[in-house]
């Protein structure tokens, strides 16, 4: 009689885990992309199917507000009409994640859009929206991360599993500089987001900037400036997790998101869909509460890290841009790229006064510290007298540091420039540093 009991009270809560009664609801008003959909009640982010036969796609839940359900479509907006049934099928958004992505160019829900066919190889399937690990299980970071950028890898050494923010207005080389972190970088896989990038440049950056190598050890997230907002933030949380799925193999992930700026865009406009209220330069507060949210989930895990890049579109090349003040809050350090400097056919662009690595002190040698250290004092010095340099207002012997800085100069700005197809391992980044910082006979 006890085993019998056992089994009808583990029956009655398989009963209570399923839903036997299939719930739907209908679409009741459409608000931008949004629509609002009376019916039963369901949970944040379950996905639901729209239209009789579910062959318009499917959407996920967003938000409710008495008794209504707020739905993004995930892809373009259906056709819709007054009553058109919403289907809801109890479940999460989740992407399929394992080795057969590699290569891959995939679209913001994670289905491949190369023309290469379906996914192959063993996939698994992961939830996008997990919190991310919490602190006192995450590895510390104690050894660099060789990004193949001399500038970086000598005067702003990077740690895996960091996470860092690329600063620049638009058209001051960050997709550029990010294919040559993607091609040169010392990671098993690259996971690489495009989010809200421009249609005609998805292809040029895939061939002329990663190229066929740099696309062989990547997975490519593509979410472009004309899909919907909620599309293209979800691009970036796919993304992640297709890279903590490669962390959590005990790999070494490289995730760059171009562009985070882009992502708070997109944030912005559901949210104002919704019916926030705008607060800072018309961003809403889920704005900055989502931010935190997608970069804590990089880093490093148990084994496996996840060593981050995000680029940050700086408005009117203004670095105290909203945006760009909450992530450089959040991240471990930022590299700054400057207009002015790419004005003069530097390249890559970095203002390396501007740029800092939090880590970079407890990942370096006291050697590469006091080198660094050096090399940035003679940059200084010689911007605080460039302007006088210009003018002949300077007159050489006023101070022998000021001298040094002159004469060190050029051989500084030549250690600097990279071309774009050039790497170079991060041992020989540090040496050529040790030998620029030397005394001279």
């Amino acid at each position: 009689m006890g085993s019998d009991s056992s089994w009808m009270a583990e029956a009655v809560r398989e009963l209570g885990r399923r839903r036997l009664v299939r719930r739907a609801g209908r679409v009741m008003r459409v608000m931008g992309h949004t629509l609002e959909v009376a019916g039963p009640t369901a949970s944040l982010g379950e996905l639901c199917a729209l239209g009789r036969d579910a062959s318009e796609g499917l959407g996920e839940v967003i938000g409710f507000h008495e008794g209504r359900l707020y739905v993004v479509p995930l892809g373009p907006l259906p056709e819709v009409s007054p009553g058109t049934p919403v289907r809801f099928l109890d479940r999460q958004f989740r992407v399929r994640c394992g080795p057969g992505l590699v290569g891959r160019v995939l679209n913001a829900l994670g289905e491949p859009i190369d023309d290469r066919g379906p996914l192959q190889g063993p996939l698994v399937w992961r939830a996008v929206d997990v919190p991310a690990i919490p602190p006192l299980r995450r590895g510390r970071i104690r050894s660099p991360y060789a990004t193949g950028v001399r500038a970086i890898d000598a005067l702003l050494t990077l740690g895996r599993g960091q996470r860092v923010g690329l600063f620049a207005g638009s058209g001051v080389g960050k997709s550029t500089l990010l294919s040559m972190m993607a091609r040169g970088g010392r990671a098993d896989v690259n996971v690489i987001a495009l989010v809200g990038e421009r249609g005609r440049e998805v292809r040029e950056f895939l061939e002329d900037d990663l190229g066929e190598e740099g696309l062989q050890q990547s997975v490519v997230v593509v979410a472009t400036s004309d899909e919907p907002a909620y599309v293209r933030s979800k691009a970036a949380f796919v993304a992640t997790a297709i890279a903590e799925h490669f962390r959590d193999e005990g790999m070494h992930v490289a995730l760059m998101m171009d562009s985070l700026t882009r992502f708070a865009m997109a944030e912005r406009e559901v949210g104002l869909a919704m019916g926030e209220p705008p607060s800072s330069r018309g961003y809403t507060p889920s704005v900055f509460a989502k931010l935190p949210v997608l970069l804590e989930r990089a880093g490093p895990g148990a084994e496996g890290t996840i060593t981050a890049v995000y680029t940050v579109l700086v408005e009117g090349d203004d670095p105290n841009d909203p945006i760009a003040d909450a992530v450089r809050g959040i991240l471990d350090g930022h590299i700054v790229l400057s207009r002015a400097l790419a004005n003069r056919g530097q390249f890559p662009a970095i203002d390396v006064l501007q740029s800092l690595s939090r880590l970079f002190p407890s990942i370096t040698t006291e050697a590469h510290r006091q080198a660094a250290e050096r090399v940035r004092e003679w940059m200084a010095r010689y911007s605080e007298i460039e302007d006088l340099l210009r003018i002949g207002a300077y007159r050489q012997g006023a101070d022998p540091l000021t001298d040094e800085a002159i004469e060190r100069m050029p051989e500084i700005l030549a250690f600097l420039r990279q071309k774009k197809g050039e790497t170079m391992a991060l041992e020989d980044a540090v040496a050529q540093l040790l030998d620029l910082a030397r005394d001279r006979a």
